[in-house]
């Protein structure tokens, strides 16, 4: 894969608006905004010097060249990335408190002499004298109980890979298709969730395939992924630095280990290299089946390695699995086998169900939600989305262990801490028809502190009758934070055609 012939290119399909959507309301997005025609296409087209502050218009540029044509291939990239100014706007976005890297230098210490630090970073970017150091492995608790590997890259490892990140994400911005949602720029998980729930709404959706891909970030071929990359970027010194942070290793107990596959969870540049990743090996791939293959309705929803489809036709989700076992084995992927399955879901499914003598149509997981088949009061299909049990599971351990920690602190504090957990648990989840998992958080809650206050004296005057009160004035009442789906998504997308 050179860059100089076609054939060996991925075939990029035209996305184009779905017509006779329902009410106007569409569950995808299509990516590439019209552009101005006085700005002529250029094959590697020299982007010029920064015109102000922060680079908007060095960014604007580069996503303009790139959305005119899907076969220009950038080699001037580099000059962007070493750019002092960038350097400075990516120290400064990064979170002051991050754990440090191997080198144990952070934030603040950065800081101390930063215009000093960000020459000589420039310096040695700019004359290849940059390498790339291993990252620290961690392991931070999951929902389910298991551990997620974290990979934490020292701090100048994270200023470049964010400033790389982001002159790409400019060229990959105009490639992604609408239904990729994750790690995008203005896109969130509500954003996914609402287009979801209105694509099995208002689409012909009957079956659904929630698929899960087995360890996906260890898995990813750096030989492939260094390929997907070159289809776009042909300035080597961006695509180096890349694979010196895919074989830059881990540090674990002291010990260096050389990882031949996968990209660490945790580095910046991460995100976007497997959206890449899964642009070429699921993306592209997916919309063209559908478009070529499908009989009826498909409407799919992908944020990061998390994707659903939904079929109008069981024939075609049954088809659509086998032949993406297939199209991931040549990529070294691997869908779960215990986590993968296609399911009855949509408007016909409770009828289909009580008619067969099943009881309640299956449900399924996606974005920290569980997603069941229900009815408005006017007795219309809807998509209810309750908090996944087991992320209440683990709210209500981590907010046990909060107060164990806390046992002698001052109620005021311990309340304080307390309204900040509430407060950041419903800013995800109070979406519309989801205030009974609230509630039931809120109760929870309550019961865990009475028992804590209860431990604090063993003449203890506490009474639920007082911790009433202290709720009333700590644990804020949940509310619903969110609009409904087809409202945000009708909004965002004004009246434009989001399903293909």
């Amino acid at each position: 894969m050179n860059g100089q012939g076609k054939s060996d290119r991925p075939v990029v399909p035209k996305k184009l608006p779905n017509k006779g959507s329902p009410q106007g309301l569409f569950a995808e997005g299509v990516e590439g905004r019209g552009l101005a025609k006085e700005n002529p296409l250029e094959q590697n087209p020299p982007i010029g010097r920064r015109a102000a502050p922060g680079g908007q218009s060095e960014l604007q540029r580069i996503r303009q060249a790139a959305g005119r044509s899907k076969e220009v291939r950038f080699s001037a990239l580099w000059h962007h990335v070493a750019d002092v100014d960038r350097l400075r706007e990516q120290y400064l976005a990064l979170k002051r408190d991050s754990s440090p890297g191997i080198d144990g230098q952070t934030w603040q210490q950065y800081g101390e002499n930063l215009e000093a630090n960000l020459q000589d970073l420039s310096s040695r970017l700019h004359r290849g004298a940059y390498h790339a150091k291993p990252v620290r492995r961690v392991y931070i608790p999951k929902a389910d109980g298991r551990q997620r590997p974290i990979g934490i890259p020292t701090l100048e490892d994270k200023i470049v890979q964010r400033s790389v990140a982001q002159v790409l994400s400019a060229i990959y911005e105009t490639d992604f298709v609408g239904f990729s949602y994750g790690f995008r720029t203005g896109r969130r998980p509500h954003d996914a969730l609402d287009a979801l729930a209105v694509g099995i709404e208002w689409k012909k959706v009957n079956w659904v395939l929630d698929a899960d891909i087995r360890g996906f970030f260890d898995t990813i071929d750096h030989g492939w992924l260094v390929k997907f990359v070159e289809h776009r970027i042909a300035d080597q010194r961006v695509v180096r630095h890349i694979k010196k942070w895919l074989n830059a290793g881990v540090l674990e107990d002291g010990k260096r280990m050389q990882v031949e596959e996968g990209t660490p969870q945790g580095g910046s540049i991460s995100p976007l290299l497997a959206n890449i990743y899964l642009h070429y090996a699921l993306d592209l791939w997916a919309d063209q089946w559908r478009r070529r293959h499908a009989r009826g309705e498909v409407v799919i929803v992908r944020y990061a390695d998390d994707f659903v489809v939904g079929f109008e036709h069981q024939q075609d989700g049954q088809r659509f699995l086998e032949e993406l076992k297939e199209r991931f084995r040549q990529f070294n992927l691997e869908l779960h086998p215990d986590k993968t399955r296609l399911i009855e879901f949509g408007k016909n499914a409770a009828y289909n169900h009580r008619k067969r003598g099943e009881g309640k149509p299956a449900t399924f997981d996606f974005l920290g939600f569980t997603h069941m088949c229900s009815q408005t009061l006017r007795g219309r299909f809807c998509v209810l989305r309750t908090t996944m049990r087991k992320r209440l599971r683990a709210k209500l351990k981590a907010i046990k262990e909060g107060l164990r920690e806390r046992l002698h602190e001052p109620i005021p504090e311990v309340g304080k801490w307390l309204k900040s957990v509430l407060a950041g648990h419903y800013q995800y989840y109070a979406v519309p028809r989801n205030s009974p998992a609230l509630m039931a958080l809120r109760h929870w809650v309550q019961r865990l502190w009475y028992r804590k206050l209860c431990r604090r004296s063993q003449k203890t005057a506490m009474t639920w009758e007082r911790l009433q009160s202290l709720s009333k004035q700590w644990l804020p009442v949940p509310r619903i934070l969110h609009p409904y789906p087809n409202q945000r998504l009708g909004v965002l997308i004004q009246g434009k055609s989001r399903m293909r």
